[in-house]
């Protein structure tokens, strides 16, 4: 049996716990100050998950779930992007 080889380029380098701690706190202080009448959690998966569609007008659900999965995206990305 062979090991699958993989390009260094794929590789993830080992992410500081401490620093992505940083970086998600970063990210969703940045998104408390983008909609500061929202109650925004730790957990950005929450906040889309039981979100109900239809309880805000049409185009500030639009933007509200867009600055949520972005933030969301941006932390699962890690702090090197």
């Amino acid at each position: 049996m062979t090991a699958l080889r993989v390009p260094k380029f794929v590789r993830r380098r080992p992410v500081d716990d401490h620093a992505m701690d940083d970086w998600a706190s970063q990210v969703r202080s940045e998104l408390a100050l983008e909609l500061p009448d929202e109650d925004i959690g730790e957990d950005l998966d929450d906040c889309l998950d039981f979100y109900r569609l239809g309880s805000k007008p049409r185009c500030e659900e639009i933007e509200y779930l867009a600055l949520v999965r972005d933030a969301r995206d941006r932390i699962d990305q890690g702090w090197t992007a």
